[in-house]
């Protein structure tokens, strides 16, 4: 287990313990009852059902021991009434990507809530890495596969 601070949103913090909490409950319970029924047809050693859904319930458990680890590293991060004269955790950065001249806006998370598709990069993704610390009128140079992509910090601000 990590001893890292997680850093991650009062929202985020909250989706966590919600999917904790499921898993501990509803979903162990409907694994427990599926293998206790899948124990009743025969040879457990040629019972695909039962594998299967053993298998299934061992991942529950693992994904339960990392949530509460990382619940209990958890560093909870503000999005409101935040500095907003550079890009840190918990702000949202309007860049303009230099290539092409598209706007995008990305609020910069933990990794825990990293959701490019919803607009939120995590701090430790090469994108987030280029960001954080930057300030409004900043050009960074963010490495990826395919070469280098330049943005510039059109502006900071918080939720």
């Amino acid at each position: 287990m990590t001893e890292d601070k997680v850093f991650v949103t009062q929202e985020g913090y909250n989706k966590l313990q919600e999917e904790l909490q499921y898993l501990k409950g509803p979903k162990k319970r409907k694994l427990a009852k599926k293998l206790k029924e899948a124990s009743e047809h025969g040879d457990l050693r040629e019972n695909s059902e039962f594998l299967y859904t053993k298998d299934e319930l061992n991942m529950v458990e693992a994904r339960i021991r990392e949530l509460k680890d990382t619940l209990k590293n958890a560093q909870i991060i503000s999005t409101t009434n935040v500095s907003t004269d550079k890009v840190r955790i918990g702000t949202t950065v309007k860049v303009k990507d230099l290539e092409f001249g598209d706007t995008i806006d990305y609020m910069i998370v933990g990794s825990t809530e990293s959701d490019p598709e919803e607009g939120k990069i995590a701090n430790d993704t090469p994108m987030g890495k280029a960001l954080l610390n930057n300030k409004v009128g900043d050009i960074v140079k963010v490495e990826v596969p395919v070469g280098t992509i330049e943005f510039e910090i059109l502006a900071i601000k918080d939720k």
